[in-house]
């Protein structure tokens, strides 16, 4: 690989970043006006003007009820894990927010060892265990009050890593244009009767913001595909950790959230733990373990 290639890759994931603290953000400046389900809901549904190209790829694809199965059942995970993050962005500061998403590539590599046959070695052990310290120390039990708001971050980590899980089964036999459109149509339809149940009007102004969301994240998906085509993850992923300042300086700036030092360090950790965990893999030439953004809304 070049050094114009490396540049390119670390550009392209830099700005991935941006993208999805952008989406974050705007999530955050609805407020709560929207119930998180229906705020959710909106985003995809708005979002489905975006898979006007997948859907020739998805009907040619003739999907095997087994297929369907997984489809269904990823649709489902992600559905709970994507209300679960629209509502901890009205509870917690933004930083928290988005040091807690972290964890999802580690859920991953846990769920690997225990449902796909993955061998865990003592270094990628160690490497665990450092992600989970560095969420304890986000948290602080015993010393601060944990937020209901935490627990919800902690649910969507992990239903995110479970909904990739579920993704890696199709990869093989599927292109990225199904498995993404199929994502979409299955999360809008599972959101559907959670935003009927809270229902509330909404004002065009949140519609703007929520279409803002949809493009953002599609975006930002677009720009990460774009640094995996010009260099390897292990060059891209230390770039990930930027999107923890970005949201800090963002809460700051934005929404006068104070900055706390453990939240970062506690961050840090997590994000050192998962580019080592991603460095082991490329090492072994093993793709099970995904980066930070591939577990995301």
């Amino acid at each position: 690989m070049t050094q114009p290639s490396a540049r390119r890759g670390i550009f392209w994931m830099v700005v991935t970043g941006v993208m999805f603290v952008t989406v974050t953000a705007l999530v955050k400046y609805t407020d709560g006006r929207v119930p998180a389900a229906q705020s959710a809901f909106l985003r995809y549904l708005l979002g489905l003007v975006f898979l006007i190209p997948m859907i020739k790829p998805i009907l040619d694809a003739h999907l095997t009820k087994r297929q369907l199965v997984l489809f269904s059942a990823r649709g489902f995970v992600h559905t709970l894990a994507v209300i679960c993050w629209f509502y901890a962005m009205t509870r917690i500061p933004l930083a928290e927010v988005t040091a807690m998403n972290y964890l999802g590539p580690v859920y991953v590599t846990i769920g690997a060892a225990l449902f796909l046959g993955e061998k865990l070695a003592l270094p990628r052990i160690a490497a665990i265990i450092c992600a989970l310290v560095g969420a304890l120390i986000i948290l602080r039990p015993g010393f601060r009050e944990v937020d209901i708001g935490h627990i919800a971050m902690l649910f969507t980590a992990f239903g995110f890593g479970a909904g990739y899980l579920l993704a890696k089964q199709l990869s093989g036999q599927l292109g990225p244009a199904v498995i993404v459109g199929m994502l979409s149509i299955t999360v809008t339809i599972g959101l559907a009767p959670f935003a009927y149940a809270v229902w509330v009007p909404v004002s065009f102004h949140d519609i703007v913001i929520l279409f803002g969301v949809a493009c953002f994240a599609t975006a930002g998906h677009y720009t990460m595909t774009l640094a995996f085509a010009v260099a390897p993850v292990t060059v891209t992923q230390p770039a990930t950790f930027l999107q923890l300042v970005w949201a800090t300086l963002l809460g700051v700036v934005v929404f006068g959230e104070p900055v706390d030092a453990w939240v970062v360090f506690g961050g840090l950790v997590i994000v050192a733990s998962v580019i080592f965990i991603t460095w082991r893999e490329a090492q072994k030439k093993r793709a099970v373990t995904p980066v930070t953004h591939e577990t995301k809304v």
